[in-house]
């Protein structure tokens, strides 16, 4: 008996391969809406069912957005610990967790987004094994990447040299070469949270992050102040951290939840990487195309003068908070909409991927009422500066159009890779960016002399653009046909 397009199908005359989806889910699954939920999805409008996708999407992302700030704050920590040893020891610090989180932390973020489309698309089927092994799979493969990545973290110094101060690149390069140590926990770490969410455990790495953020700064402490191992020591107390989230994470997953879709590690997981890799390079694309837009106008602002530069720095650093609330919002997107298409919910998986466009607009809309409320007071927490307040102050009135539609156009990345299309969020951002918005920043600032409201001005194009032709790239999908297509890759899967 059909219940409703999209929803759930189920006839005499069904194809075989939706009687073995049938049969895979004979155990109620905790994510697609139930019969009951569908039918009120057809008789209300969807009305009923729409208010239950926004409070869904709100409770799975608070934890997530409380992981992420979390996670941020190892690196603030790292530079609040060695910020009072002096100006080299700062300035070392902050261009290693940048040259970190551009080389190496966005790489692994970037590859885990092939995992939001897999993962909950696997566990919406009723493909429970697949969880795992799609993970197996992305660990292992993000472990080679941690290969070159350790190459070019070795060799840091030298590179930073041709950059900066040699005295700086020095130290800098050093914090960079013990986190390497750390690099194989944060992946496996990125791959856990991914194994978690697919299954609807949303707050297990926020306890994870609970325990060992504070290890992290106590261990910054002790290590920098108490046991007067000055600079080497923070770094140090981060690869500890680092490397203990994902055994901790292992002990959540045994003993308290998470265990069913673990079924040991397999031979298959040595194989079949393409579907992995050609859903994870996009995803990089996505993440990197943002990241390094940023830090090209950070670049930028050092030729006009140093209090640019340290304003355009703390705007970043505004930005990659504000981000780290976004981006939650768009995962979780993404595995609610992964999760309803492979189970066959295509109507159902579009009302949770508009929820997801109403929830990331209303959140922009708070972040840029934050800081044009704020907007004097904000920058008074990182200076004292009265120049670099100023300029902070009178950009944030543009950067808060920015936050809105990078709220927006980052929830659409989450529900194309919901879908699977993560080819069409990396290939917008790339030309949004690079092809308009850079170019836009630079003729401002250097043609117009609009300096940093230049920049925002570019930056704030660019978002427009990715929210719009991806807006209309999802809303011009058939979604049903996608729904299929999911079906037919799970149900032709082997173990």
């Amino acid at each position: 008996m059909a219940i409703g397009q999209g929803l759930h199908v189920q006839s005499e005359t069904s194809p075989l391969l939706s009687q073995k989806l049938h049969q895979n889910q004979q155990t109620p699954q905790p994510y697609p809406p139930t019969p009951r939920e569908a039918s009120l999805y057809l008789s209300t409008g969807g009305v009923t069912f729409a208010s239950k996708e926004y409070k869904l999407l709100l409770k799975r992302s608070a934890p997530l957005i409380i992981t992420f700030l979390l996670e941020y704050s190892f690196t603030a920590v790292s530079i609040f610990a060695v910020g009072h040893l002096g100006k080299i020891e700062l300035a070392a610090t902050a261009t290693a967790c940048l040259t970190a989180n551009i080389t190496g932390y966005a790489i692994y973020q970037g590859l885990a987004t092939s995992l939001d489309t897999l993962c909950p698309s696997s566990y919406g089927a009723g493909r429970k094994e697949l969880v795992g092994l799609h993970c197996q799979r992305l660990a292992l493969f993000l472990w080679c990447i941690t290969v070159p990545i350790a190459v070019m973290w070795t060799f840091a110094p030298c590179i930073l040299g041709l950059f900066m101060l040699q005295e700086v690149a020095d130290l800098a390069g050093l914090y960079v070469r013990i986190l390497v140590l750390g690099a194989p926990g944060y992946a496996a770490f990125e791959v856990g949270k991914r194994f978690m969410l697919a299954q609807g455990l949303f707050s297990a790495t926020l306890w994870v992050l609970c325990l060992c953020a504070p290890i992290n700064a106590l261990l910054n402490y002790l290590f920098v102040w108490v046991f007067k191992w000055g600079f080497i020591g923070a770094p140090v107390a981060v690869v500890i951290a680092q490397n203990l989230m994902p055994l901790t994470l292992v002990i959540y997953v045994r003993f308290i939840a998470g265990y069913d879709c673990w079924k040991s590690f397999t031979r298959s997981a040595l194989q079949d990487w393409w579907p992995i890799v050609r859903l994870a390079l996009p995803g990089v694309v996505m993440v990197e195309a943002e990241m390094l837009a940023w830090e090209l106008m950070t670049l930028v602002t050092s030729l006009i003068s140093v209090d640019h530069l340290a304003a355009q720095s703390t705007i970043s650093t505004m930005s990659s908070i504000a981000f780290n609330c976004h981006f939650p919002i768009s995962i979780a997107a993404a595995t609610r909409v992964s999760t309803l298409i492979g189970a066959g919910y295509s109507d159902a998986a579009k009302m949770a991927a508009k929820a997801a466009i109403g929830t990331s607009f209303a959140f922009g809309f708070m972040v840029a009422v934050f800081l044009t409320a704020l907007r004097n007071q904000l920058p008074l927490l990182v200076t004292g500066n009265p120049e670099v307040v100023r300029l902070i102050s009178s950009t944030l009135l543009m950067v808060e159009v920015s936050q809105l539609f990078d709220s927006l156009a980052t929830s659409l990345n989450g529900i194309l890779r919901g879908l699977g299309k993560q080819k069409i969020g990396g290939a917008t951002a790339v030309f949004c960016y690079y092809v308009v918005g850079v170019p836009v920043s630079l003729a401002l600032v250097f043609k117009v002399h609009w300096n940093l409201i230049g920049l925002a001005v570019g930056t704030a194009i660019a978002l427009v653009l990715i929210a719009l032709i991806e807006g209309v790239f999802v809303a011009t999908r058939n979604w049903e046909k996608i729904s299929q297509e999911a079906i037919l890759r799970y149900a032709a899967s082997d173990y």
